[in-house]
């Protein structure tokens, strides 16, 4: 077997670069001189034979194919030396950096809770999360950026491993004036003539039109706002209704209209939400811990129509 000539600190070097997109923005982010940065990818490109990166002075750093594949490798890398540096200290208390990413109109209802409660059985851990639509999230998943995404069963790359952490049941919200804001419940049917406020978020909307082709509903789409407090915002004004997964805490829209949350009354299955991580980099101890938090959480509570994370 050939002996490692590469060290931690070149890997580190290589994903700041890789992620800076240029030798000097690296170097201030690391805190090391531009030069000795330059050295150590040099000395990492001849440790493993082959050109990872294509260094030019007006057009910042390119990542070879290569480098491209190296760069997952070393993101595992290092999470994994993160966990190695835990368990030579002795200590039991999980340390380093998780890094979770999170579907865009799942993320105000889903990650407060989450990060509030992991940081409170696990303070020694910083969770960098961000926000994005699936498909990019699922592709920072398999490059290695990403140690975990919260994401809904919805066009799930079928590499990747994932496990049930909450079921949303869809609802149709109305604005407070409307003719059925009263109703116990509404049917799908009786809104088949009204204009419909489409969050065109995919993959929700793909998801809300496949909820009334289901039925044989042709739904009259007036407006597609793609982000959802526009959403609410509109049904709030009277100018259609929509079909919605999350539900936050209030009636109130941005503008202080007044919305109402109505059930539905035709067998309209719950949105699982999962918790997906890539096989290939696997889960570090701080990733495993995040996802017993989550499975525990939704094994231990009754889900009732709501099905929110709290």
């Amino acid at each position: 077997m050939k002996p490692v000539r590469f060290s931690i600190r070149q890997l580190e070097h290589f994903v700041a670069i890789a992620e800076a997109g240029t030798l000097s923005a690296a170097a201030e982010r690391l805190r090391v001189s531009q030069p000795g940065l330059s050295q150590s990818l040099t000395e990492l490109e001849r440790a493993l034979g082959a050109r990872l990166a294509v260094r030019k002075k007006a057009h910042g750093v390119t990542l070879t194919p290569s480098g491209r594949q190296v760069l997952g490798e070393a993101r595992t890398l290092l999470r994994r030396a993160e966990d190695l540096v835990s368990i030579a200290s002795g200590g039991k208390d999980l340390v380093g950096t998780l890094t979770v990413g999170c579907y865009v109109t799942l993320a105000p209802t889903a990650l407060p809770t989450l990060l509030q409660d992991f940081s409170d059985l696990h303070p020694g851990v910083h969770v960098d999360f961000t926000e994005d639509t699936q498909d990019v999230l699922q592709r920072r998943l398999t490059n290695g950026e990403l140690d975990l995404a919260i994401l809904y069963d919805m066009e799930i790359e079928p590499e990747l491993e994932r496990a049930i952490i909450d079921i949303r049941r869809p609802y149709v919200l109305l604005p407070a004036g409307h003719r059925l804001a009263d109703a116990p419940a509404v049917a799908l049917t009786d809104l088949a003539d009204e204009p419909q406020v489409l969050l065109d978020a995919p993959p929700s909307s793909q998801n809300t039109l496949a909820i009334f082709k289901q039925f044989g509903i042709t739904p009259v789409i007036k407006y597609r706002p793609t982000s959802f407090e526009l959403t609410r915002a509109l049904v709030g004004r009277g100018m259609g209704y929509a079909l919605l997964v999350q539900r936050p805490a209030n009636d109130r829209t941005y503008d202080g209209s007044k919305v109402v949350i109505k059930e539905i009354t035709e067998p309209v299955d719950g949105a699982h939400v999962l918790l997906a991580w890539s096989p290939t980099a696997g889960l570090n101890r701080r990733a495993e811990a995040f996802l017993t938090m989550c499975t525990d959480r939704h094994a231990a509570r009754d889900i009732g129509p709501a099905g929110t994370i709290q």
